[in-house]
Formats: C-alpha cells, sequence, structure tokens
C-alpha cells in the first residue's frame, strides 16, 4: 500500500486493485403521462434533502441525456454510463453513512457528513465527465441539490466524499476497452450467418464490446446460452414460422395487443428498467441507502449482460429474421418458406439475432430486482414511445416476459432468441447475486 497523502482534509491510501479513503478525518406508478420516474430531474433535486429522490434525480438526469439526439456517443454503450454513475452513487452512501459494502474500494467520511451532499457531488462529477457538453445544466441540477442540504460542515465533507468516489470510479474505467474503434465484420454468407439487413444494410454496431472490462463477472463468455439448433430441424422451422406471421409488417395473424407490445417496448430497455427500479424504490420505503445500492446493483449487471449477449451475438453470429425469412430456399428446411419481400414491423438493429438483447437486459433485471422486492410487486408502466399508453403487470417477471417477446411480434427476434436470452439473464443475474460486492 502507498503512503498516505494528506491534501485538504482528505487522507487517502490506495492499493493496486482497492483503495480506503478517509474524508474529513480531522473534522409508484408510471400511469400519468407525467409520472414520478419522469418527473424532471431538476425538480427533484429541489426536493432532494432525504430519502432516494437524490439517487432518483441523477438516474433522470441520465436518461435525459441519453434520449437526447447526439449525446451519447455512438459507439459507447449507454449502460456502462448507469454503471458507473451508480456505483459511484453507492459508494459516496456507503462513504457517509457506514452501512452497506462497497463497491471495489471504500471512502471514509468525517462524522456527520452529508450523504445527499456526497451523492449529489458522486452523480455530479461522473456525468459531467462523461458528458461535458451537458456541465451547464448538471451544474444547476447540483446546486439545487446542495442548496437543499444547507451550508455548513456536513455538506462539505459530503462533498468531498463525492468528488472523491466519481473520481476513483472514472478512474478505475478510464482503460476498461470502451475507446477502442469497433472492428469491421465480415458478412456472412452460409445459411444461418449474418449479414447487414434492410432498409439500410448498415455494419454491425458494437463489435468492440465483448472486450470491454466487466464490472462484475469474471468472464462474459462463461455465459453463452445453448448453441444454436441446426437450420434443418423442426425447433427452427418452427421459430422462423412463428416470426414470418406473426412479426410481418402487416400482418392479419397479430393480434392488437400483440402490435401494442411490440411498439410500447421499442426504446431502449435498459431504460425501462431504470424506471421500473425508481418505482419500485419509493413504493417499499424510498430508503436512500438500500436505493443507492439497489441502482448499482441493477446497472452494473445490466452492462456486464450487454458486454455478455454482445459476446454471444458475435460468436454464434445468426442472421436475423429478415434474412431467413428472405432466403429461406437456401436454409435446407422442408418446413420453412422463402418470401423475398418479406418485412418486419419494426426496423431490424444492426446486429446478430441471437441472443435477444430485451430478452437477456430484461431476465438480468427481473432476476436481480426480485431479490430486492416482492417478486409479485404489481406494477403500471408507461411506454417511452406511446405517452401515455400504460400496462400493467403482475410480477417483475411477467415484465421480463413481455419485453422480451415484443421483439418477436416486432419481427426482429425469434422465440430462438428470446428463451436464449433469458437463459444468459438469469445465469449471469444469479453469478452477480453470489458476489460480495453492494451488499446490504
Amino acid at each position: 500500500m502507498t503512503s498516505p497523502v494528506s491534501r485538504r482534509g482528505l487522507l487517502i491510501a490506495g492499493g493496486a486493485t482497492a483503495a480506503a479513503v478517509a474524508v474529513g478525518a480531522t473534522d409508484t406508478s408510471f400511469a400519468a403521462t407525467r409520472t414520478a420516474a419522469r418527473v424532471p430531474s431538476l425538480e427533484l433535486a429541489r426536493q432532494a434533502r432525504t430519502g432516494a429522490d437524490v439517487v432518483i434525480a441523477w438516474n433522470q438526469a441520465l436518461l435525459r441525456i441519453v434520449r437526447t439526439a447526439g449525446l451519447q456517443p455512438p459507439t459507447v454503450h449507454p449502460t456502462r454510463s448507469f454503471a458507473i454513475l451508480h456505483a459511484a452513487i453507492h459508494n459516496a452512501v456507503v462513504a457517509t453513512t457506514g452501512q452497506g459494502t462497497p463497491y471495489l474500494f471504500a471512502v471514509h467520511a468525517g462524522p456527520g457528513a452529508s450523504p445527499v451532499a456526497a451523492a449529489a457531488q458522486a452523480g455530479h462529477d461522473v456525468l459531467v465527465a462523461l458528458y461535458p457538453a451537458e456541465a451547464a445544466d448538471l451544474g444547476r441540477q447540483l446546486a439545487a441539490e446542495l442548496s437543499a442540504v444547507g451550508p455548513g460542515h456536513a455538506r462539505e465533507t459530503g462533498i468531498d466524499a463525492g468528488r472523491l468516489t466519481a473520481r476513483l470510479l472514472l478512474d478505475l474505467r478510464a482503460a476498461d476497452g470502451s475507446s477502442v474503434v469497433p472492428p469491421p465484420l465480415e458478412p456472412g454468407t452460409d445459411p444461418g450467418q449474418y449479414r447487414p439487413t434492410p432498409p439500410a444494410n448498415a455494419p454491425a454496431v458494437f463489435t468492440h464490446w465483448s472486450g470491454v472490462t466487466p464490472f462484475l463477472i469474471k468472464r462474459a463468455d462463461r455465459f453463452r446460452p445453448q448453441a444454436y439448433p441446426d437450420l434443418a430441424t423442426r425447433r427452427y422451422a418452427a421459430a422462423i414460422n412463428e416470426v414470418q406471421r406473426l412479426g410481418q409488417n402487416s400482418s392479419t395473424s397479430r393480434k392488437s395487443d400483440q402490435t401494442e407490445q411490440a411498439n410500447f417496448w421499442a426504446a431502449p430497455i435498459w431504460n425501462y428498467w431504470n424506471e421500473i427500479t425508481q418505482t419500485a424504490v419509493r413504493a417499499e420505503g424510498n430508503d436512500l441507502v438500500r436505493a443507492a445500492r439497489v441502482f448499482g446493483h441493477l446497472n452494473l449487471a445490466v452492462s456486464d449482460a450487454v458486454i455478455a449477449f454482445y459476446d454471444a451475438k458475435y460468436h454464434f453470429r445468426i442472421w436475423r429474421p429478415i434474412t431467413a425469412i428472405r432466403l429461406a430456399a437456401a436454409d435446407g428446411n422442408h418446413s420453412t418458406t422463402a418470401d423475398p419481400d418479406w418485412t418486419p414491423l419494426a426496423t431490424t438493429p444492426a446486429d446478430p439475432s441471437y441472443p435477444g438483447a430485451h430478452s437477456v437486459v430484461s431476465q438480468t433485471a427481473a432476476t436481480l430486482l426480485s431479490q430486492e422486492f416482492d417478486p409479485r410487486l404489481q406494477l403500471a408502466v408507461t411506454s417511452e414511445l406511446l405517452p401515455g399508453v400504460t400496462r400493467r403487470f403482475r410480477s417483475l417477471q411477467a415484465i421480463a416476459d413481455e419485453a422480451g417477446l415484443s421483439s418477436l411480434y416486432a419481427g426482429i427476434h425469434t422465440r430462438l432468441d428470446h428463451y436464449a436470452g433469458q437463459e444468459l439473464g438469469h445465469n449471469l443475474a444469479r453469478s452477480v447475486l453470489a458476489r460480495p460486492e453492494l451488499r446490504p
């Protein structure tokens, strides 16, 4: 361990993989169009004296950023930002309350340090570092939250703790592989192999993401689902025939509720699960320590799930339904029928089909959150893309099931992709839950 360095009341001691830091040691429902989940972060900041609101306010700030065109770098996955943000907030809250297990390193604040000030400063500093163009808006949010705390030793010591946790987290992730230039993917030519899809025929995205350093798991390839079935099998034919029938843009077999599901869940799925978590946190006590831990656990796990599903996607490199259906004459399966003009309800994302991203992320989130909250927690969720449209669920698993299968009705995934995604997500979440980080 290096020698302690004292600077502005901070006693810092660190090792190669972890650090212990003393700071100031000498001194519920989504039903409405504007729901609790979507209250502007600055408005929440003015309320953030106690409880989970300070955590939710910074979560909302990042949701606003990633929903604004042009602010999220196109080759950096947004789940990385959510993970760094909430890991820093969690560690800042642990530092100032002494409650919970920190992520990777401990920061010890002096007596009486404000956890709200610490969480606010940590959230601010992470997001300014990741999105410097948003510094002015983020600064206004921080000022509102610190004003609610009030001046004094508690606020200043909390600020120091939050600032330090943010810097340490950002330093730890500075060389995590996320800035690597994505390598081009050679399009497949054999039946079953992935190739770019209409209408844009864009090159594959996030081809580098499986190489990003995970936050909690050790290796992404440990969670690959079972191998894709042979194209000549009945399983394959059944899956392709189902999406061909239900996922076509002008399908007469798809029920109106299935069409709504496809459109309802079409936005980035991690956004939904962060909002679902906001509602669950408020429904079960609005506690600051618990909120920081739950959001940290969720987003570290989801970020790792994204790394793992890109590993699986580019390992198997399975063609998308639009390709499989249009080229079915070449698949060697007499139970499939080619339709050269077949078009899905939704535009197909530019990456391989297996496993399904919505299914992976949703199963990861549902499995993890079911350990934090009543798994039968009843929730109403509103769509990011269909304002005012609400869907109600009797359990977290029901949300995961519907979100995953929505991609089948959209025509961009098969049921095989869905089940493989649930397998990956469940196994990854169970592995994360067995780890010591972020335990109560």
